[in-house]
């Protein structure tokens, strides 16, 4: 049976009262769970960005209070953890082959930044942060197992796994700003990159070619290709510096 509720106010001299009808019983709350806690921090990345999330504002998302957050993580700090984890177990490491090793890295780099991408915000965690959890770990294992199989130094492989995360995250980062731009255009409309790329390349050429001979010679190099031809041209040099540096570094 649904409760009434009274309300009064006063009018000058007269006390009003009306009967208002009661609020339908509410359901069961949903029990909060670290699942629950990552799917809301992944959503609030997604739709308002990475700063958006807070463990205050984990704690509205998820309909309940700060305190109740901390009972199962201990920090905003773990929360980036768990959402890197939840990511890295999403990637598709192959078992080493000895003859592709250096394909088999540039394709995880490739699924890393694909990754990223689904999941928008969530680069931004990953820098500066050093990730714990088991999916990470068995990403970094096997990159290992796959630099062991190209005959590259333990202490080459180890460093290039930190490096070649910092680059992945770093390019995602970098996009997700440009996003954040591209939609706070002051006409609205979608940015002309076309037009934007000739611009630079225009401003290259207008310098002084006695003080800039090789900007200005070399405008066109310097702003062709995407934001794809870019990464792979990245890739590209890691895993070949990593075999020219591997005696270097053992």
């Amino acid at each position: 049976m649904v409760e009434k509720r009274e309300k009064s106010w006063q009018a000058g001299p007269l006390r009003i009262r009306v009967t208002l009808p009661g609020d339908e019983p509410a359901g069961p709350k949903e029990r909060l769970t670290v699942d629950r806690i990552v799917d809301a921090a992944m959503s609030l990345m997604a739709e308002k960005g990475y700063d958006a999330v807070s463990m205050r504002s984990l704690a509205k998302e998820l309909g309940t209070g700060p305190a109740s957050l901390y009972a199962h993580v201990a920090s905003k700090e773990e929360v980036d953890q768990l959402v890197l984890d939840r990511i890295g177990a999403e990637l598709h490491v192959p078992a080493p082959d000895a003859d592709h090793w250096d394909e088999q890295l540039r394709q995880v780099l490739r699924d890393m930044l694909a990754l990223y991408r689904r999941h928008p915000g969530s680069a931004r965690a990953a820098i500066g942060m050093i990730p714990t959890g088991m999916g990470a770990l068995r990403t970094m294992e096997g990159m290992l197992a796959i630099c062991d199989a190209g005959g590259i130094s333990p202490q080459a492989s180890a460093w290039f796994c930190d490096l070649a995360a910092a680059y992945v995250s770093a390019i995602a980062v970098e996009e997700a700003i440009w996003v954040q731009r591209d939609n706070t255009t002051a006409s609205g409309d979608d940015p002309d990159h076309t037009a934007l790329d000739e611009q630079l390349r225009a401003l290259m050429e207008s310098l002084p070619a006695a003080e800039f001979p090789l900007v200005t010679s070399r405008a066109g190099v310097m702003t062709a290709g995407d934001g794809d031809d870019r990464f792979e041209f990245g890739v590209a040099v890691l895993v070949a510096g990593l075999a020219a540096v591997s005696e270097k570094y053992r």
